[in-house]
């Protein structure tokens, strides 16, 4: 059986009430308060923060919610992740700027990061990084590893497998959908660990249930699979 990685990104709505913070509950309510401070435009606290972690800890979560509660805030911000291979100029009009999956960064990408920390920091804006390593052990251009090192380090934790399992009931007893221990021992070790995919997953296979008027069950796991 395949591996399911689902990419969950922005358009699912990521924020910091869907986010199961466990024992990342540190970093989480750091975000919070620093994007409380952000009143209409620019965030309290000009300090950066840097997020990091393995895959399914929840980087790129907090990254998007932080900028969709910017958002609301009627904030823009610059978003660079390792897919944006031409990044485009620093915005004096960003109230933040937003930096994914920083170990992935091409010598492009390094030079653009730079030049928009270097930016906001001038300008009082904030920065939030998040990468698969913590500073010391990056290997970036050492002007900008020394910058993403210097102010809130935080260390994600991929949450335990009775943490998913609690989180993964709670949502389903909320939908009113019934998972048996069979199936949620299957999820549990057939598919990402992210927690985020495993939500989506619970709604893939949700809505998959009421279509075909089936129970989750594994075969019907199986079933939705080979559908796709």
């Amino acid at each position: 059986m395949k591996q399911l990685a689902l990419d969950i990104g922005i358009a699912t709505g990521p924020s910091f009430d869907a986010f199961f913070a466990g024992p990342n509950e540190a970093a989480l309510r750091h975000l919070q308060l620093w994007v409380g401070g952000a009143g209409n435009s620019v965030p309290h606290s000009p300090v950066p923060t840097y997020l990091w972690g393995e895959s399914g800890s929840g980087k790129s979560h907090l990254l998007e919610s932080v900028r969709v509660a910017l958002r609301e805030q009627g904030a823009s911000v610059g978003w660079l992740h390792a897919g944006l291979l031409e990044p485009p100029e620093f915005d004096e009009r960003w109230g933040a700027v937003l930096l994914d999956d920083v170990h992935l960064y091409t010598a492009v990408q390094q030079h653009a990061a730079f030049n928009w920390f270097v930016n906001a920091q001038t300008l009082q804006r904030g920065v939030v990084a998040a990468g698969a390593l913590p500073p010391a052990d990056l290997s970036l251009r050492e002007d900008l590893r020394t910058r993403l090192g210097w102010g809130h380090v935080f260390h994600l934790q991929v949450l335990s497998e009775s943490e998913r399992r609690a989180v993964l009931r709670q949502a389903a007893d909320a939908r009113g959908v019934m998972l048996s221990d069979d199936v949620l021992d299957y999820m549990l070790h057939r598919f990402s660990r992210d927690l985020g995919s495993l939500m989506e997953l619970l709604t893939q296979l949700d809505g998959y249930a009421l279509q075909t008027q089936r129970a989750i069950t594994i075969p019907l796991i199986r079933s939705m699979l080979e559908n796709e």
